[in-house]
């Protein structure tokens, strides 16, 4: 007995259509399919030979080698002013007369607020006053003097909203777009993006907190399943930048160079035996790096060259900035010679040692914003003087924010609130003295305008000059993006332009 076989819209060779496709693609016309396939860096190019007197780390290796933006933006640098913990919006950049008028009574709405089965209390209006500065008339709250002088510089985020009430995961998607571990950094992307401009010290730096990392710890700046040369380099305010940095006793700088010469020319053949690898080139890169920072690392926290008077502007004398001031005045000194992305932590551990106020919010964010204004008022002003701040863009803010309710009665804790929270940007590229978007009457959820934590990082690369939706790295059968395989818009209310 004979079985017909039935081919849907059948060609005239008698093939259905995913038959014929496969077969041409496993002809002939194949070759054209891999030709774009190794341009678009899908497949590995083939190996070749290196050049006589070519360099230890060839220019087609190099992992951080400048790389054109996608479009014109004045921005060249960025710098994250992280304060973990995560800030009260209601005691900071969002004041809320209505919250004033209610103080005392009892939360009765429908979201869900507070974490963890933490006793909700009343409404509880903020006990600094908010006064308008600058001629934008920017309403910011009496914690941070300093910053207000720059008003008319904030562009102010009123409506941010993000997808965990947790620190983990809220410093996660803060700083890699997701709230699971194993994506790459934001300052990852822009590495990888943008490549480096300074050849001696890492595209990306990162300075935590003396009491602590966050929660997450090097997840939160993590290169992912990118090369480990878009990662972020842990430096130290003080001493050595980084550990295991300097040369061991009785090694001198010549046997080290040659040692390191070798090293390179036995990579070196490695590498051409293997084709092209970025994770062999970044291990390749690292090391020459590694050479030249045992110079220029310790020539970049020596602040002894810097005036009394920068030093006084700074806060690095008074033991209440002197840690997040000696860091702010590093961060200018870093983007000076030419590093891509720096992120300071204000906060670290848990709890009252970061800005996470579910104990006492009004002592908790005096020590912490005190501990933080002046520095970072330094830092804006530092970068007008030195003409760094038309290429500079500055983020500020937290994981999420906190809710204009007390923890329990007759408590002046707030808990987490991630519906809707405040962050500012300035610098390069951002239209400043501005407030926009907008929570609701009492300020707990982002109503006008919102501006998801995507969005937010789309707007960061387009102010770089990079364009979100093309910025893509191969992996796992996916074009992988900072901002998520969901559609995102860049916040353009932010742009100057």
């Amino acid at each position: 007995m004979t079985v017909s076989r039935y081919i849907p819209n059948p060609t005239p060779c008698g093939r259905s259509r995913r038959e014929f496709l496969w077969q041409v693609g496993g002809g002939f016309a194949g070759l054209a399919l891999i030709d774009l396939l190794v341009r678009d860096g899908f497949l590995t190019p083939p190996a070749q030979a290196g050049e006589p007197g070519a360099t230890k780390v060839r220019p087609a290796t190099h992992p951080l080698a400048p790389k054109p933006q996608h479009f014109k933006q004045p921005a060249k640098h960025c710098i994250f002013l992280f304060m973990n913990g995560a800030p009260s919006q209601v005691d900071t950049f969002d004041p809320k007369p209505e919250l004033t008028k209610f103080n005392g009574s009892p939360y009765s709405g429908k979201l869900t607020v507070g974490s963890n089965g933490r006793p909700v209390g009343f409404l509880m209006q903020s006990p600094f006053p908010f006064k308008n500065h600058g001629q934008s008339g920017l309403p910011i709250s009496s914690l941070f003097p300093h910053t207000a002088k720059h008003a008319d510089d904030l562009c102010v985020i009123r409506s941010m909203y993000t997808d965990t009430a947790a620190h983990a995961s809220g410093c996660l998607q803060m700083n890699t777009g997701s709230v699971r571990i194993g994506k790459p950094s934001l300052g990852t992307w822009l590495s990888y993006g943008l490549g480096s401009e300074c050849d001696n010290l890492p595209a990306y730096v990162v300075m935590t907190d003396p009491r602590g990392g966050p929660i997450g710890s090097a997840s939160n700046w993590t290169a992912g399943f990118m090369p480990a040369a878009f990662q972020g380099t842990l430096f130290r305010s003080q001493g050595l930048p980084l550990l295991d940095l300097a040369t061991p006793a009785g090694v001198s700088d010549k046997a080290q160079r040659r040692s390191l010469d070798l090293l390179g020319e036995l990579n070196e053949q490695h590498l051409a035996g293997h084709g092209f690898s970025s994770e062999l080139a970044a291990r390749i890169y690292s090391y020459e790096l590694a050479w030249r920072m045992q110079t220029a690392a310790a020539d970049v926290v020596d602040l002894s060259h810097e005036s009394a008077q920068t030093l006084e502007m700074y806060g690095v004398n008074d033991k209440l900035t002197a840690d997040f001031g000696r860091k702010c005045l590093l961060t200018r000194r870093l983007i000076e010679r030419g590093v891509r992305f720096v992120q300071i932590y204000s906060g670290g551990g848990h709890i009252e040692d970061t800005w996470d106020g579910h104990t006492d919010c009004i002592n908790n964010h005096k020590l912490h914003a005190g501990e933080t204004d002046k520095p970072i008022g330094a830092l804006i002003a530092d970068l007008k003087r030195t003409g760094l701040w038309d290429e500079t863009l500055i983020v500020w803010g937290g994981e999420f924010g906190r809710t204009p309710t007390s923890e329990g009665v007759n408590k002046p804790g707030r808990d987490h609130d991630w519906h809707g929270f405040s962050m500012w940007l300035a610098g390069a590229g951002v239209k400043g003295g501005q407030a926009v978007g907008a929570t609701d009457d009492l300020g707990f959820a982002a109503v006008e305008r919102r501006c998801h934590v995507s969005e937010l990082h789309a707007t960061i690369l387009h102010l770089m000059g990079l364009d979100h939706r093309h910025l893509t790295w191969f992996y796992q059968g996916l074009e992988q993006r900072l901002t998520g395989v969901e559609e995102r818009e860049v916040f353009s209310e932010v742009l100057e332009s």
